[in-house]
């Protein structure tokens, strides 16, 4: 864990409405992995080579690491 929010293995991607790289987490969320230099610079998402590379690396899911109250 980092920042209080777990590590999730990614498990595949799919492209969002604007043609932007989404990564599928382990645990059924998503997250952005934007290729945006100099912001954010994930060259490896550019290619289905380098997509594949990384499946099974770890990112934090802020959304696993919300607390949920009712």
């Amino acid at each position: 864990m980092t920042d209080g929010r777990p590590l999730r293995c990614i498990t595949g991607y799919h492209l969002d409405d604007e043609g932007q790289w989404v990564a599928e987490l382990e645990c059924g969320h998503t997250q952005h992995v934007r290729h945006d230099p100099p912001w954010q610079v994930r060259e490896w998402t550019q290619t289905a080579d380098g997509r594949a590379e990384h499946i099974g690396t770890a990112l934090e899911c802020a959304l696993c690491g919300v607390s949920r109250t009712h």
